[in-house]
């Protein structure tokens, strides 16, 4: 039995591993899926100070309350920010880090310069707009590759702004370099995260790929459960 912590990425919450967790647990692992403090039914605590501190602390919490050790950190998207921050304080409960279509951060990077130039573009101006300086407002499930009507009904209702500024903090340290990483690559959308499944490549990382859209916890759970099991 292997204990896996699922972390969320942007706008979501913990609620959106529905499908992978009953795929995970019904072959008996234990698994933890976390809401990052600010967004969806954590949201009541958001301010423009959440940052990625913040969420590191969530998930370091999470770990030491529950003594957790030898993990499969698991970290969708923005949340590979989380993932690598998370492996640098905790490297002692941490015992494989898997970024699903995520960020693979050297330190000092901040995930909105790890965007292409185009999509940080697109979220300054959302950002300066209707997210009051301070906030990222949900981007088009289209886009990131959702493109059942049952999946979008799902997601849309449940998706909530998220703190700005958990974009502009930097990463303080690299993965570990005696940790254990995979890489699982989404290859059927824009991509936008495919310098960081090179980047896994180029670091001896193990990278499978899911021909499925960037949510691939809602639009492809079993698949990506079996990778997850494989890890």
């Amino acid at each position: 039995m292997s204990t896996y912590v699922l972390i969320h990425g942007a706008w979501h919450g913990g609620w959106c591993w529905q499908r992978v967790t009953a795929e995970l647990e019904r072959h008996g692992h234990r698994v933890f899926a976390p809401t990052l403090t600010g967004i969806s039914d954590r949201r009541h605590l958001i301010s423009p100070d959440v940052g990625l501190d913040t969420h590191a602390e969530d998930v370091a919490g999470l770990l030491e309350a529950w003594d957790l050790t030898d993990v499969v950190l698991v970290g969708h998207s923005y949340a590979g920010q989380v993932v690598t921050e998370v492996a640098a304080r905790s490297r002692a409960r941490v015992g494989h880090a898997v970024y699903l279509d995520a960020f693979v951060a050297d330190a000092g990077e901040r995930a909105i310069d790890l965007l292409p130039e185009h999509v940080a573009g697109h979220y300054r101006e959302s950002v300066d707009g209707p997210g009051f300086g301070w906030l990222i407002p949900p981007r088009s499930l289209q886009v990131l590759g959702v493109t059942e009507q049952a999946d979008l009904d799902w997601l849309t209702p449940r998706l909530s702004p998220h703190p700005w500024k958990t974009y502009l903090d930097p990463v303080s340290a690299a993965l570990p370099g005696d940790l254990p990483a995979t890489y699982l690559d989404c290859t059927d959308w824009m991509a936008v995260f495919a310098p960081y499944a090179q980047r896994a490549r180029d670091r001896g990382y193990p990278v499978h790929e899911l021909a499925t859209g960037h949510e691939a916890m809602v639009t492809a759970p079993a698949d990506l459960a079996d990778a997850l099991r494989r890890v």
